[in-house]
């Protein structure tokens, strides 16, 4: 549950367990089975209840109480979001429509017009249907063609919220129809619940099942929004046929979970969706490559009663609706970055031994050793078969600190850093693997491994170290190294999710990026209650960094929004924006427009969406 003030969020994290492209479809020899009816699936239910002792129940329930919860793109659109994969859209505070940003902020959906090189704000509309009581939180958006769907989480309603808006040529918005779907809370402090694959709306969300209880009731489901809706109103969007368990044993889970992939067509007057369920363990991180979702599920380690982990499963679920198949495997990858579909047939996945997945903030915490799992997507099963010791590389352990992992064309990169603690690391080493087999490199670094990003054929790592935040650039191949050195001094990233940096390349081994800081050594943390202060640009030209400038946010006296819902930024504020060749800062109610000249960033202008302040009348 996300909660605050802050010190709960602090505290729930000191509590964690210290613990691409296919180039064909290759489908599995043997896929998981479906339960046949409903009776087979409340007995399948019934025998696992029975095998859980009564005390093991109790610790669950008493520990995990808190967690439950009554147009494809074309190659000429532009993206404005860091995505892990081209063609995979992820939900996100900010999208472009056409000539205008359309910004979801603080439960309020916001566009401002780019027309004319403008910066005019035009339509602001609630994020929630109208007349209806707004959920909890309001936390990510996609456009697809015309339709701005908004998802967010609500624990009074006990599900996920779809919003589906019509946005016009003007940059109007207009509400069509909200669903809820039976879920858990989806929130990952480094995923995103939502993704757009080929013209279709894809999301991941959990079911917890508590054995003795009633599974039908627990099958996902979706109602439509309407005045006097209650929980009576959803109608199921699975059946047992559609539920797959694997073809080994759960009985040694103890927090089984219905892991739950929805596709869903925002098209027309309502929200049509079906969904495909894979039964688990509760740990869980999913990754979506442009064929597949993949569900990584895991026991924490205190689940077992002789401290030992319970076997993972590792599942493959199929955008295009065929059966899932899934492996038994050891470790749990950290968070979607863990991840790469390569086009050579094979998933990598980058595992650890004590790793608690990325639900809540699990991936902010994690230890044990590290290996490289790759292995063949046709050797997946129906789930009886378990992932030979052969497929795993053992790798070096990376040393204390918050772990950041990346494929970067044909290598994985991985270290540790402060994450969302205050800056300590003044020095660290990155680790570089050729995926496809090849030695191991060790690169020294003055700082830590905060994060790891794309920058043409090149990587760029950002990490605190020493009182400054440094930008490192590594030339990859068969002896990496770093080739650029730039560090701002009295600074702190602003925004610790993958969104809140973009690379924009504009040439052979040149381009600009962008990053939201703010001044003084701060830890991670603070970007949820004090935003960003800017974006610093910087140049990548010639394989060295130069200082373009930053685009600042106005101080000014703060003022009553009237927020009613998601009242603190989890998915941040700030980003920088490159859109119609224009260079753009996001800065909570502000949108400021730069421009670079002889080699120095000039604001051209700025605007403020912020809504009307509240007035109050006194009699």
């Amino acid at each position: 549950m996300r909660i605050s003030p802050l010190l709960l969020v602090l505290a729930v994290l000191a509590s964690l367990p210290s613990a691409v492209l296919a180039q064909r479809s290759i489908r599995p020899a043997r896929t998981m089975q479906p339960f046949r009816s409903q009776a087979e699936l409340l007995q399948f239910f019934a025998e696992l209840a029975r095998a859980v002792p009564r005390s093991a129940r109790e610790r669950r329930d008493g520990q995990l109480s808190d967690n439950a919860a009554a147009a494809p793109m074309s190659k000429d659109e532009e993206s404005i979001t860091n995505l892990q994969h081209a063609g995979v859209d992820e939900g996100g505070i900010v999208k472009l429509h056409g000539e205008h940003l359309v910004v979801l902020r603080r439960g309020r959906l916001f566009t401002v017009s780019l027309a004319d090189a403008s910066l005019r704000p035009v339509s602001t509309i609630d994020a929630y249907a109208p007349g209806a009581e707004p959920a909890d939180w309001y936390d990510e958006m996609l456009i697809s063609g015309d339709r701005v769907i908004v998802i967010g989480y609500s624990y009074r309603r006990g599900g996920t919220e779809v919003g589906v808006f019509q946005i016009d040529g003007a940059g109007t918005l207009r509400h069509v129809t909200t669903s809820h779907l039976r879920s858990n809370d989806y929130y990952s402090s480094r995923n995103y619940a939502s993704r757009l694959v080929g013209g279709k709306l894809v999301f991941y969300t959990p079911l917890m099942l508590w054995l003795g209880g009633d599974p039908l009731a627990a099958l996902p489901a979706i109602r439509e929004w309407r005045p006097g809706a209650d929980s009576t109103q959803f109608e199921r969007i699975v059946t047992p046929r559609r539920v797959y368990r694997p073809a080994r044993s759960l009985a040694g889970s103890h927090h089984l979970t219905l892991h739950t992939i929805t596709q869903c067509d925002v098209g027309g007057p309502r929200l049509e969706c079906e969904a495909n369920v894979v039964v688990g363990p509760w740990s869980r991180v999913f990754y979506v490559s442009p064929k597949s979702v993949y569900v990584w599920a895991a026991d924490w380690p205190w689940n077992r009663p002789d401290g030992a982990r319970a076997q993972a499963m590792l599942y493959r679920l199929p955008l295009d609706g065929s059966p899932p198949s899934g492996l038994a495997v050891s470790g749990s990858p950290v968070d979607q970055f863990s991840f790469l579909e390569s086009d050579d047939g094979h998933l990598n996945v980058v595992v650890r031994a004590d790793a608690a997945g990325d639900a809540m903030w699990s991936a902010e915490r994690t230890a044990g050793d590290v290996a490289l799992l790759r292995m063949p997507t046709a050797r997946f099963d129906d789930g009886s078969g378990a992932a030979p010791a052969k497929w795993y590389r053992e790798l070096p352990t990376a040393p204390p600190g918050v772990f950041q992992n990346r494929f970067v064309g044909e290598y994985l990169l991985y270290g540790a850093g402060n994450g969302w603690w205050k800056p300590t690391t003044n020095d660290a080493s990155l680790f570089v693997v050729p995926w496809k087999g090849g030695g191991v490199s060790q690169v020294g670094l003055p700082h830590g491994v905060d994060r790891i990003e794309v920058m043409g054929p090149d990587a760029v790592i950002v990490g605190a170290g020493n009182g400054r935040l440094h930008f490192s650039g590594i030339r990859l191949g068969d002896r990496p190294v770093v080739v650029q050195r730039f560090a701002l001094d009295n600074v702190s990233q602003g925004e610790l999710r993958s969104h809140g940096f973009f690379y924009r390349p504009d040439g052979a081994g040149s381009g600009t990026l962008g990053l939201p800081v703010r001044g003084g050594v701060r830890p991670g943390w603070e970007h949820l209650i004090h935003g960003s202060a800017s974006i610093v640009f910087l140049r990548n030209q010639g394989r060295q960094f130069t200082r373009l400038g930053d685009l600042a946010s106005r101080p000014e006296p703060p003022r009553d929004d009237a927020c009613k819902a998601s009242c603190v930024d989890w998915y941040g504020n700030a980003r920088p924006i490159f859109a119609k060749g224009r260079i753009f800062a996001l800065l909570g109610y502000e949108l400021v427009e730069g421009a670079v000249e002889n080699g120095v960033m000039r604001e051209l202008g700025r605007t403020s969406f912020a809504p009307a302040p509240v007035r109050t009348t006194l009699r």
